[in-house]
């Protein structure tokens, strides 16, 4: 029986795609680099702040510290005063989470993001609905580390067979898998269907709402 749910953020339970682009063009600008579409940064996000900065950073740049650095800071800056300006739940996400809630499921989240935007936002959008929030700090392994789940589960007080993990990235799939515990990928996200199937989704869904069909099927 289904006690746990852990949901990954960015793409899952947030659409924060365009803040998270504009913030990146506003620091590749002030440092007079190229600036990308928001649909590219699908591909750049999902690994933490410093994997998307060198990600968005041109290639023959990459070796210069100093300047990774300097586009973080200014990334990290203007993220703080903007991450809601165009940030909000997928369509179904908050209806779900209270669904969950009323059934007695615990709901967490597991993000690569840093710890205080990940802990402000969900605080922002769902409050109580989840009740453990942990992104990615200093001195700890990102996603797919299953240390991450295993911190989680603990904290919540549960076991790996009756959890389930939910998440848009490959990332996602593959900390479900080194953790042990059933891969909900979804569709609405960052990344696709084919991602999802070659990191290990046991399952698709294609709007939130599924997900309590899933946990019904697994009870």
């Amino acid at each position: 029986m289904t006690k746990l749910v852990l949901f990954d953020l960015d793409g899952t339970l947030l659409n924060t795609l365009d803040d998270l682009a504009h913030a990146a063009n506003f620091a590749l600008k002030r440092h007079g680099l190229p600036e990308h579409p928001v649909e590219a940064y699908k591909q750049f996000v999902g690994n933490g702040i410093v994997k998307l900065v060198e990600r968005m950073t041109p290639k023959e740049r990459r070796g210069d510290t100093a300047l990774l650095d300097s586009l973080k800071k200014d990334f990290d800056a203007y993220y703080a005063e903007h991450s809601l300006d165009r940030t909000c739940p997928y369509e179904g996400v908050t209806e779900l989470l209270h669904s969950l809630n009323g059934r007695g499921i615990t709901c967490v989240v597991l993000s690569n993001k840093p710890d205080e935007f990940t802990k402000s936002l969900c605080e922002r959008y769902f409050g109580s609905l989840i009740r453990v929030t942990v992104g990615h700090r200093q001195g700890y392994p990102h996603k797919p580390d299953k240390a991450l789940v295993e911190e989680m589960l603990k904290l919540a007080g549960f076991q790996g067979q009756n959890s389930v993990y939910v998440g848009d990235s490959g990332v996602d799939m593959q900390t479900a898998k080194n953790a042990g515990l059933f891969a909900v990928g979804v569709l609405w996200g960052f990344r696709g269907r084919e991602e999802l199937e070659e990191n290990g989704a046991d399952i698709l869904i294609s709007v939130p709402g599924e997900l309590l069909k899933i946990i019904d099927a697994r009870t």
